[in-house]
């Protein structure tokens, strides 16, 4: 065939989403796969990501020679050097090595990081943010994820942890947030935030479309369209407060860094981001300076469920041999 391929994933909680990249950087294939699949231990989600890899190079019909490389995001504080996982809050990593396995299965190089900083990347070299220099990027999920660019370089930090602003504490007597901390920007604008919100206001009597979609647990983002839709007050009212606590957040990156452009991703973007980019942009001027905010774009993520899998390829793109 002579032609290259690159296999790149999206790995999350529940599912891997999977795509084959021709060396045009097109999409050729496609896959979505449950990640609790074959159960919950560290060795059966690998063996998951192994079988998304497997059906993927059988179903496209390519032959396993000419596969160049593998990549992936996943939640997490990431190694990208080593490709050690050192701690995952949703998938049953702790200081586990993913890198060997799946090169040794594969004959392939193996590179993966943080499933948000690799979606930002995607978003710089493909997306919203191509073209500038300093970004940040918001991605509002399950819980809210971030990453950082600065002079055209993903910067992880000390030990691959930073850019986790969804711990940005905005109230310290707010809401309890999983991290233990009160009143982070998780706890207020994430799908976990605004779930908890409706779930209380509906425990005071309230009336709301989504009172069944957050009893056990946080709502799916196409839900809350339909009920932003409906005008359903206390979605209405979540959404505010997420919106408000996210233009404050913003605020503060853009005082703090002064980045080239923010972008806001993730599922909840998504789904209703039109809806949050106007609230935050009427809202964000209030809380930096103005000589700054100036200077700064504010985007929605332009590449959507497809971030992460840019970025994975932006990986591969960025090694040398």
């Amino acid at each position: 065939m002579g032609d290259k391929y690159n296999i790149c994933l999206d790995i999350g909680g529940t599912k891997i989403l999977g795509a084959i990249f021709d060396k045009k950087e097109n999409i050729t294939y496609r896959l979505k796969k449950k990640t609790k699949e074959g159960g919950e231990s560290a060795g059966n989600v690998e063996e998951v990501i192994i079988s998304v890899v497997d059906e993927l190079i059988k179903e496209s019909g390519i032959d396993k020679k000419d596969i160049n490389a593998i990549a992936a995001g996943a939640p997490g504080v990431i190694n990208q050097k080593d490709g050690i996982i050192l701690f995952s809050p949703n998938l049953p990593w702790k200081n586990y090595d993913i890198k060997s396995p799946i090169k040794k299965k594969f004959g392939v190089p193996f590179y993966i990081g943080n499933d948000v900083n690799v979606g930002v990347l995607g978003e710089y070299k493909y997306g919203a943010a191509k073209g500038y220099k300093n970004v940040a990027g918001f991605f509002v999920g399950t819980g809210m994820g971030g990453g950082l660019i600065l002079n055209g370089k993903l910067f992880t930090g000390n030990e691959f942890k930073a850019a986790e602003y969804g711990h940005m504490i905005l109230d310290p007597e707010g809401p309890l947030c999983n991290c233990g901390q009160r009143g982070c920007l998780e706890a207020f604008s994430s799908k976990q935030g605004m779930s908890s919100y409706i779930r209380q206001q509906v425990s005071r009597g309230r009336k709301s479309e989504m009172a069944e979609a957050v009893e056990g647990g946080v709502f799916k983002s196409k839900i809350l369209k339909k009920a932003l839709e409906k005008e359903d007050k206390v979605a209405m009212e979540a959404v505010d407060r997420a919106c408000h606590f996210l233009a404050i957040a913003s605020g503060n990156m853009i005082n703090t860094i002064s980045p080239d452009i923010i972008v806001y991703g993730g599922g909840v973007m998504e789904a209703v981001g039109d809806i949050f980019m106007e609230k935050i942009l009427a809202e964000v001027d209030r809380y930096c300076m103005p000589s700054i905010r100036s200077t700064v774009e504010l985007k929605k993520a332009a590449l959507g469920d497809d971030s992460i899998l840019y970025g994975a390829l932006s990986m591969i793109n960025g090694q040398k041999g």
